[in-house]
């Protein structure tokens, strides 16, 4: 079995392509080959496969095994792979992922693509439908309580749940491997939670380190950048086009502040290596 290692700013995920073949289980192969120890390497798997309703369909799976709805790093990458493997020769293309659509727009540079504008669809505010428990519609700079410590989160999602918590310190000296965990699992979030820690450096700049649910700290989630943009501007910490700052790079978000409107997220697709699995 072929795979290639990619990554959006230190998102990396082990990518198969499945347009011709299937794997048996899922699952299992998203454990087993995502193990940095054992396996190949990366905080997920993603295969690519063929769609009825779109160019193609990316099918996401978390380090743990658990199947993920959306991925914004992982996204560029696929439609990066599917250039650059001349699996088509369309620049801008629509990918199918658990029935969303997204569109993307890639960058070429010498015959490859090297990054991609992505489409990431309007963000979902409602509470019950991110979800999170709220006596409000909205649970915008509302108090959470993690571990005995009161934080205050804005809670988006962008086809997977955030908690955007913004504080006064970087992000880089928070205890993220004991917090992240109690924040996913805290019972106020139904189907557990990505959580960003954000600092704002200014108006058009923000400072995040994330914590995903099922595979615990990533360099960079392209769907929580979204989130954190969002929250932002909700609250009025920053403009409507905004660089997000990671660990592993940089991601520009766009957003007009209409909750009808899209975000955009426009950021690099890597191509690490390539291999093959032996059985």
């Amino acid at each position: 079995m072929k795979f290639t290692k990619m990554h959006g700013c230190g998102n990396d995920y082990v990518y198969i392509d499945c347009t011709e073949y299937a794997i048996e289980d899922e699952e299992k192969a998203a454990i087993e080959l995502s193990d940095r120890h054992f396996g190949i390497g990366g905080d997920g798997m993603i295969l690519i496969k063929k769609s009825d309703i779109a160019d193609f369909e990316m099918v996401m799976y978390n380090a743990d095994g658990s199947r993920g709805a959306m991925c914004g790093n992982g996204i560029r990458c696929v439609a990066k792979f599917v250039y650059d493997h001349g699996l088509t020769d369309k620049t801008s293309l629509a990918i199918e992922s658990m029935g969303a659509i997204k569109y993307i727009d890639l960058q070429i540079e010498n015959g490859k693509a090297i990054s991609a504008k992505v489409d990431m669809g309007k963000p979902i505010l409602k509470a019950s439908e991110i979800p999170v428990i709220s006596e409000n519609e909205k649970a915008i700079n509302e108090p959470v309580t993690v571990d005995g410590v009161e934080y205050k989160m804005t809670c988006v999602s962008m086809g997977n749940p955030h908690a955007v918590i913004f504080t006064d310190a970087s992000p880089r000296d928070i205890e993220l491997e004991k917090i992240g965990p109690k924040f996913e699992n805290n019972p106020v979030f139904p189907d557990r939670t990505n959580t960003e820690f954000v600092k704002v450096i200014d108006r058009k700049n923000l400072e995040m380190r994330v914590w995903e649910r099922g595979s615990g700290e990533t360099l960079a989630c392209g769907t929580g950048a979204c989130a954190t943009a969002v929250a932002a501007i909700i609250n009025g910490f920053c403009d409507n086009d905004v660089t997000v700052h990671l660990l592993g790079g940089d991601l520009e978000i766009s957003w007009s502040g209409d909750e009808n409107d899209s975000v955009f997220m426009t950021g690099p697709a890597t191509t690490v290596f390539e291999g093959e699995i032996k059985n």
